[in-house]
């Protein structure tokens, strides 16, 4: 279990997200299915916290200041979609839209200009939304950011500030539904900090070594497996 944490978290570490979608499936064998999400909502957000701490200068404060109400609008859409419509049909428009994005960013001809601002708003929408109802936003921030930003520490520590945001919203939700009164869960997650941080020294480590165009093709292919992990999800 340490060693799945560890790898993903080194994938947290250059991406900014993934952990979920990498370290779940081999969770889901050590413990209950129920508490996966609530204990890394836990580690995630502690892993985010110290990127930002200790880079927040790098962090992008105008893309910040665009993307985070419109997050915040998502989260709260994303919970009343979850209670009103079969999420299964937007997981699977979602994740063929991911996989298609990312084959195309891999292979196909670099963009000669960047997205527009306005952007920020649907893609902010967008990953509160899925961040919400499944877990997982992340990548949707990642797509923004990549398209936005030319230094690979900005848009780590940026994506980082982001994943912060979202998985303190996700936490306080289970604080609130008393999740957290699991002492065994927690108990657990405390065990799993030493790999969380071993992951993520790495990732940094490798990041520092990585040109932007390197940085983006990490991203891109951590996106693609997002997807077919969203389309294995939603069978």
């Amino acid at each position: 279990m340490s060693a799945a944490l560890v790898v993903a978290y080194v994938i947290f570490g250059v991406a900014g997200f993934g952990t979920a979608l990498v370290a779940s499936p081999i969770l889901a064998y050590a413990m209950p299915v129920a508490q996966i999400v609530p204990m890394l909502a836990l580690l995630d957000f502690g892993a985010a916290s110290g990127n930002v701490v200790r880079n927040a200068r790098a962090a992008d404060t105008s893309e910040l200041r665009r993307l985070l109400p419109a997050i915040l609008a998502g989260s709260i859409a994303g919970g009343a979609l979850l209670l009103h419509m079969r999420p299964e049909i937007l997981l699977r428009a979602l994740a063929w839209f991911v996989c298609g994005y990312a084959v195309f960013s891999l292979m196909g001809p670099r963009a000669k200009s960047r997205l527009a601002q306005g952007w920020a708003v649907p893609f902010g929408v967008a990953g509160g939304m899925f961040g919400a109802m499944f877990g997982s936003g992340g990548f949707v921030f990642a797509i923004y950011l990549t398209s936005r930003l030319e230094r690979v520490e900005a848009m780590r520590v940026t994506q980082a500030t982001l994943i912060g945001f979202s998985t303190l919203a996700r936490a306080g939700l289970f604080l609130f539904a008393g999740v957290y009164a699991d002492v065994s869960m927690l108990a657990t997650a405390a065990s799993l900090l030493p790999a969380m941080i071993a992951g993520m020294w790495l990732g940094k480590h490798i990041t520092l070594r990585l040109s932007r165009r390197q940085f983006v093709n990490a991203v891109n292919l951590v996106v693609l497996g997002a997807g077919i992990a969203l389309l294995l999800r939603s069978r």
